[in-house]
């Protein structure tokens, strides 16, 4: 029996508060690594203690592997370690069930457990013990995430602040996820939101941020007990740090005020939000399901007259009294940027004057298309405008009912307008096709895995053709030219540059 091993486990065990399979293992380790001291570093060395008598075996681990193995590069990677691997003909030698991947252990001498053995197990332990703590930690701070948190600046540098949380555990935060203007000293309390948790070699890092929309939303959620208690749903939150933010309520009972809830008696309420945030404006916003109602209502106090939106581009164009106007933009265009932010929509606030403008341009093009291309007259150009039509392809296949209440058509006129709008489509598919074959992809473009003809196509069309071109983007380069997502365009342009390596 190892008396010696026994004794140092037990000590251990009872001086740092682990359990006794913790120092066995870290025991294994060192020993292991003291071996490897003797014989070589290359050795893979395993040693197993015994847990109830303390004794001790060693051995020597060779791994089975295939001499004729290749990389993805097709470059021979066989045997890389001779001291620790075997081809399957030498392992053949020793057992001839071996195959390839298998585990040989073969049995080799003890080294004594003296004091550098011990003295490594317990540094061991010691590194052990640390690395158990920050995954403590981690996993503490990981079920916060989305939530505030607050701590004390313990180190103030150029680019970021440590802060203090309790328990050895630190956060970082960022000068840009920092108040504008906002001076924090060693030993002030900080609160801020919890964005994310990293871990690393060093220890978990906690990333945390007061100038997300998030910690509006969290702050708001400790001042008004209605959203705790499921009467009042924040719907969204938008912010320019430091200086405006706005935020869109719900109430989910019609007997409660949402904006007054939020807004609180004499405004308490609101004010302690805006104290936290350094004096930030927080305009509260009441949601709508109705996306006009609800951009309508993120721009108060402007008044807005009228909007127009286009669900392909998800943009509205609001339009406002010329007094509005600039109560709409705001300084610098804060309040229609913050509304954009708040209800996802992109928004151009103009004038009346500017809408009425822009709708007679708009006209006038819309009308010297079809004067153009059906080769008819101005007035019946603006009668099919005045109708709701703005493309040549209406023209040409929607109902002959609904085109012959165009004031003045007739139907044998109509046919014949609608004959030449036929005739006009056909034309642009035929310059459009031979624009194509002036840009054919290559074979090779067409052959890559991962790509289709219609892709390959869109590509010619922005002058990529060969494989090398397609090689040369940048992953935003392929994105905005075919309209991928990233994952997809990075894949392509690997698979385009693979020869390049085969070559080099």
């Amino acid at each position: 029996m190892n008396n010696e091993i026994k004794l140092v486990v037990d000590a251990v065990s009872n001086e740092k508060n682990v359990p006794k399979e913790v120092v066995f293992e870290a025991l294994e380790a060192a020993l292991e690594s003291a071996t490897k001291k003797r014989y070589g570093a290359e050795w893979n060395i395993k040693v197993v203690i015994d847990r109830q008598t303390g004794d001790y075996e060693t051995f020597r681990l060779w791994l089975v592997v295939d001499e004729n193995a290749v990389d993805e590069f097709g470059d021979a990677i066989g045997v890389q370690n001779p001291d620790a691997e075997l081809t399957l003909e030498q392992a053949h030698k020793r057992d001839a069930k071996l195959a390839i991947s298998d585990i040989i252990e073969e049995k080799i001498d003890s080294i004594a457990f003296g004091r550098i053995a011990a003295q490594t197990a317990k540094q061991v332990i010691a590194q052990r013990l640390r690395a158990a703590k920050r995954d403590q930690v981690a996993d503490e701070y990981l079920q916060k995430v989305g939530q505030l948190i607050a701590g004390t600046v313990k180190k103030v540098t150029r680019d970021f602040l440590i802060i203090e949380l309790g328990n050895n555990a630190e956060a970082l935060l960022k000068r840009g996820d920092m108040l504008p203007k906002e001076m924090l000293r060693i030993g002030d309390r900080v609160r801020a939101y919890l964005q994310d948790v990293k871990k690393d070699a060093r220890g978990p890092q906690l990333i945390i941020s007061r100038t997300c929309p998030e910690m509006l939303i969290e702050l708001f959620k400790i001042e008004v007990p209605e959203i705790g208690d499921g009467l009042i749903e924040l719907k969204a939150a938008a912010r320019d740090p430091g200086s405006r933010a706005k935020i869109a309520v719900l109430a989910k009972d019609n007997r409660i005020d949402p904006i007054g809830a939020c807004v609180g008696m004499r405004g308490a309420r609101v004010q302690a939000v805006s104290n936290e945030l350094g004096g930030e404006r927080v305009d509260i916003v009441l949601w709508n399901d109705d996306p006009a109602q609800y951009v309508i209502n993120s721009l108060a106090p402007a008044e807005v007259s009228s909007i127009i939106i286009d669900d392909d581009t998800h943009t509205m164009d609001v339009i406002v009294q010329e007094d509005q106007q600039s109560a709409a933009i705001g300084r610098n265009g804060q309040n229609v940027r913050l509304a954009s932010h708040l209800t996802g929509w992109e928004l151009n606030v103009i004038s009346e004057q500017q809408a009425q403008t822009r709708e007679q341009e708009e006209f006038e093009r819309i009308s010297s298309l079809f004067m153009d291309n059906l080769q008819i007259n101005e007035a019946l150009a603006a009668g099919f405008v005045e109708a709701g039509f703005t493309t040549i392809e209406e023209i040409a296949y929607v109902p002959t009912q609904e085109l012959l209440e165009v004031e003045g058509l007739d139907e044998e006129t109509l046919n014949q307008l609608r004959s030449r709008a036929k005739d006009n489509l056909l034309t642009q598919a035929i310059e459009k096709e031979e624009r194509l074959e002036e840009k054919a992809p290559t074979e090779e473009l067409l052959a890559l895995e991962g790509m289709d003809k219609q892709l390959a196509y869109q590509l010619a069309t922005s002058d990529v053709v060969t494989r090398d071109d397609l090689a040369e983007l940048s992953v935003d380069d392929l994105v905005q030219i075919a309209g991928i997502d990233e994952e997809k365009a990075a894949k392509l342009i690997m698979v385009a540059r693979a020869h390049w390596f085969i070559e080099n």
